[in-house]
This record gives C-alpha cells, sequence and structure tokens, in this order.
C-alpha cells in the first residue's frame, strides 16, 4: 500500500477537494492501493495499522504562515521513525526541512523561506501569487550533484516541473544535496542513513514531453520494491 500525504488546509481537504492526479498515476504504475490522507491525521501507529510500502507527500498553495504547526506533530513523528522509502514534493520537501531542523510541539508556526526578491526589470512569473518575490512557475532544468537510485537511467542535467517561491533555506543535518540549478540551491535531498527524499520540483507532474519525473517516480516505486 501506498501513503499519499495531503497537505492542503483541513477545511479545503475535508470538505470535498478533488482526489490528487498522483493517486490514479501511483496506482495504474505499480498495481498497488493508495490510501489518501490528510496530514493532520497520519501518526507513528500508521505503521503498525496499514502496510504501507511507500509514502509520498505532496506540496501546496498556502503560505507557511497559515500551517497549523500543531495538527502535523503526528506527522512530525510518523517522519522521525518511518523506515519505507519516502518522497516528499515542493511544500512537503518544505515541510521536510522544517521537520528535520524544528520540533513542532515546540514552536508557535513557520515562515516563508524565499528565493529572493525580484531583481529590477525581471518579470514576476506567478504575479498573484506572491507579488515581488522570484518563482519558478514552469519546467526549469535541474543538475544532479550526486548519483543515487532515485536519478538511475537519467541525464546529468533533468527537465521537471516546478511551482514555488520558497525554498529550503539550508540543508538538515543528517541530509545530503543530491540536485541543484542556480535558482534554488536546495532541489533534491535525502537523509543519510533512511530513503528519506524531499524534491522541490514536482516529479509527480510529468508530461509525455517532459518525461524525466516519470522515471523518478519509477525509480521510487522501484526502491520500494512495487515495481521492477
Amino acid at each position: 500500500m501506498i501513503l499519499v500525504v495531503g497537505m492542503s488546509r483541513p477545511k479545503e481537504y475535508f470538505e470535498g477537494a478533488v482526489p490528487s492526479r498522483f493517486v490514479g498515476r501511483a496506482e495504474r504504475m505499480t498495481g498497488h492501493p493508495v490510501l489518501m490522507a490528510h496530514y493532520s491525521m497520519v501518526t507513528p501507529d500508521w505503521l503498525e495499522r496499514y502496510p504501507l510500502r511507500a509514502v509520498f507527500i505532496e506540496g501546496f498553495g498556502y503560505g507557511w504562515q497559515d500551517f497549523d504547526v500543531h495538527s502535523a506533530v503526528g506527522l512530525w513523528d510518523f517522519l522521525h521513525v518511518v523506515e519505507v522509502p519516502l518522497l516528499a514534493a515542493c511544500g512537503g520537501h518544505q515541510l521536510l526541512g522544517y521537520a528535520f531542523t524544528r520540533d513542532f510541539r515546540r514552536i508557535k508556526g513557520l515562515s516563508n523561506n524565499f528565493i529572493r526578491r525580484l531583481r529590477p526589470g525581471e518579470p514576476d512569473l506567478a504575479p498573484t501569487y506572491y507579488p515581488g518575490q522570484f518563482a519558478e512557475f514552469g519546467v526549469f532544468p535541474v543538475q544532479i550533484v550526486k548519483r543515487d537510485p532515485l536519478f538511475r537511467g537519467l541525464p546529468k542535467t533533468i527537465l521537471v516541473p516546478e511551482a514555488h517561491a520558497c525554498e529550503v533555506a539550508a540543508l538538515p543535518p543528517d541530509f545530503e544535496l543530491l540536485a541543484t540549478n542556480e535558482n534554488c540551491r536546495i532541489q533534491a535531498m535525502r537523509h543519510k542513513i533512511k530513503p528519506i527524499y524531499g524534491t522541490q520540483f514536482h516529479a509527480e507532474n510529468w508530461s509525455d514531453h517532459y518525461s524525466h519525473g516519470e522515471r523518478i517516480i519509477r525509480n521510487f516505486f522501484s526502491l520500494a520494491g512495487l515495481i521492477t
């Protein structure tokens, strides 16, 4: 079973949010069932309650100042004990950055780590998102700096979808850098001991024309033993 963790606001999730497109893609790719759950529901006992083989944490479209950190204490605990392969994208990737540098029981909230302000004359790619902040919106090149099974069969430079104005400002102590680009240094990272991955880009949103993300997702499910 694959667990997909939704990161939308509780009201949006529990009042009829449309299921992730990735759920169907994961089921078709692996032939295994997918359990979709809101982040506030996930706790360490899920590892005993369900036969989880892999975990995917989605991104989201609101600011960290609106994230209810106290409702994510169970997820924080889960992240520190999970042993099965886990991949977190975009906001989920940033969540890993916070979760492995802060104790969610001891803080009041989180704040945005913006990439940078727009330079004079630089176009605003997302004027209704965070006006005045640089954002990667579209397909961008990302350079692999450390070979890892997640990138098996891929060239040194990959093209992947991006949709973010914030970033992981610094690698958590137990993580290593896997991929980068000129805009955002930490495009992909991995826990040094556990199979926990974060990607700032959205590999799960691959297209036929930009298919490197599909290979990444296949590699991730291969790491979990769900496909060969």
